[in-house]
């Protein structure tokens, strides 16, 4: 078996991510790997063939940077506050296309990340982030529908 040194946990912050965190910290403990929360708040670079004056755009990007930075603190404090090898990451852009370059780039060994079950016409409006990182990651990625564990 391969040795696992850093989990990879990419959060979106909501209900998912909660539910995931003690899965997260018990493998963390049984590898006593180290655990990277990443969190990609959303990019807005296609809307500036909109006319939306690119100030306005920048400004608004920072501002959600900021409040994923915010969000993120709380997140560790309620869920992660005594694990002790941690380290927190909030960037900007495509959701997959962060978590897959975090992943090559830091040498993750692991990524555990929740599967949101969506169906249907949401599945084909959205996509599956969970799913592109399967498909393309270089590090194993394990994934759990928090809906259905028992």
């Amino acid at each position: 078996m391969r040795e696992i040194k850093k989990i990879l946990f990419p959060i979106d912050l909501s209900e998912v991510s909660s539910k995931l965190a003690p899965d997260v910290i018990a493998m963390g403990q049984k590898f006593n790997a180290e655990v990277h929360l990443f969190f990609v708040a959303g990019s807005f670079e296609k809307f500036r063939t909109f006319y939306i004056p690119h100030p306005s755009l920048q400004n608004f990007g920072d501002e959600v940077l900021k409040g994923g930075q915010k969000k993120l603190k709380e997140f560790v404090e309620e869920f992660f506050s005594a694990y002790p090898k941690l380290k927190t990451v909030v960037v900007q852009g495509d959701p997959a296309e962060e978590i897959l370059k975090y992943i090559a780039d830091e040498k993750i060994d692991l990524v555990i990340m929740g599967t949101h079950g969506r169906k249907g016409l949401d599945r084909i409006l959205f996509g599956s982030v969970a799913n592109q990182v399967v498909q393309n990651s270089p590090a194993p990625v394990l994934t759990i529908n928090p809906y259905r564990q028992v």
